[in-house]
């Protein structure tokens, strides 16, 4: 069975490599001619919006999915009319998740604990929504924003105006800045079927609105049964085929649901070497209406990512029970170039030695256990 992605980033090429045992073939479109996806499989180098390309591609393929979710809705709806391919994550989803507004919307109707929050679409409006939500707040594009990026933190009624002045012109969203006491993410996965399976709880840290570090599983279990009811409900909601993600902010042992991701995600890395089976085959499963399989977690594991550069893979695999992954990208700031996942038998083990290797990579984050 033929899969065929839209966008062939680190993402797709982990969701290739999953699919070669399974007997599944993907197949990319991509505008980056050296999108890291192509050194694994078929990439055909076009724009997100090139009909003619989304059309072979949906003729050629079972199934059409996506590898992150800033690509046109309408496009790909367009493309498959007609062509026999199912779309997995679906349209639904995938528009939700472009869309701030729509993700706090939907956590309201799901009565999942979410930010204030208001739609912002002029300077007045802002001030407004300032006036009613209180300060210190967030301004954030309601469309293509990631990794920190299209936000701007307001502390007093001084900022507004720069704020406006930065991100004004486009769809905002302004919401109340939480004091949060730590981030984590909740991971399901659902099957053609109906069924269902959740992966542990992960407990993430930022750095510079980037995910640096992911550890799981995060033992919790108030946390994470809060987590597994929202996540679930989120995949009812669509009726879900394919791996999700709902990142959270946890104050005072409640969880506050930020952001969706309506596929794999950077957080459940992990799961390549941590989980009996990972994020990425379990979305290839349930793309081709295969069984799940299981999510439970075969160690103690701690995900890095590495950003800008990779440092030499004989530093990093000194360390014991390390695996890495190289993404074939070149070398920029702030970039994801890769991650290395650290598995040990214990919490305690895999502490220490994630102490040590940050320790290395000179990157210092807060409350590390």
């Amino acid at each position: 069975m033929k899969l065929g992605i839209v966008g062939g980033g680190q993402l797709g090429r982990m969701l290739a490599i999953a699919g070669v045992p399974l007997g599944l073939e993907c197949q990319f479109l991509d505008p980056n001619p050296q999108a890291p996806a192509g050194a694994i499989a078929p990439l055909n180098v076009s724009a997100f919006t090139d009909q003619r390309a989304l059309r072979a591609l949906a003729r050629s393929s079972a199934v059409i999915g996506f590898d992150w979710e800033n690509v046109s809705v309408e496009a790909l709806r367009k493309a498959t009319r007609g062509s026999g391919a199912r779309i997995a994550p679906p349209l639904r989803a995938l528009a939700t998740g472009q869309d701030r507004l729509l993700e706090k919307r939907l956590f309201e109707r799901l009565r999942i604990p979410t930010t204030r929050h208001a739609a912002v679409n002029s300077r007045a409006a802002l001030w407004r929504a300032a006036a009613a939500i209180g300060l210190p707040g967030v301004l954030k594009t309601r469309r293509l924003g990631y990794d920190g990026k299209g936000q701007a933190v307001i502390r007093k009624h001084a900022d507004l105006d720069a704020a406006w002045q930065s991100l004004g012109g486009v769809p905002l969203l302004y919401e109340e800045f939480v004091p949060f006491d730590l981030e984590v993410s909740g991971l399901g996965v659902r099957a053609r079927d109906g069924t269902v399976a959740l992966y542990p709880l992960v407990r993430n840290w930022h750095d510079e609105g980037i995910l640096r570090l992911s550890m799981a599983p995060w033992q919790a279990p108030a946390l994470e049964r809060q987590a597994r009811r929202h996540v679930r409900a989120v995949l009812r909601e669509f009726n879900y085929v394919g791996v999700l993600a709902v990142e959270f902010f946890v104050r005072n042992g409640r969880l506050i649901a930020n952001e969706l991701a309506p596929r794999v995600h950077n957080s459940g890395h992990w799961s390549i070497e941590g989980a009996v089976t990972s994020q990425f085959e379990n979305h290839v499963r349930a793309m081709a209406g295969l069984p799940l399989g299981s999510v439970a977690s075969t160690g103690h594991s701690a995900m890095i990512n590495l950003i800008g550069q990779v440092p030499p893979a004989a530093q990093l695999l000194q360390v014991p029970g390390l695996h890495l992954h190289d993404y074939g990208k070149s070398s920029r700031p702030g970039r994801k170039v890769g991650h290395c996942t650290i598995i040990a038998s214990s919490a305690a083990e895999r502490d220490r030695r994630t102490r040590s290797l940050l320790r290395a990579l000179h990157l210092r984050l807060k409350q590390v256990p």
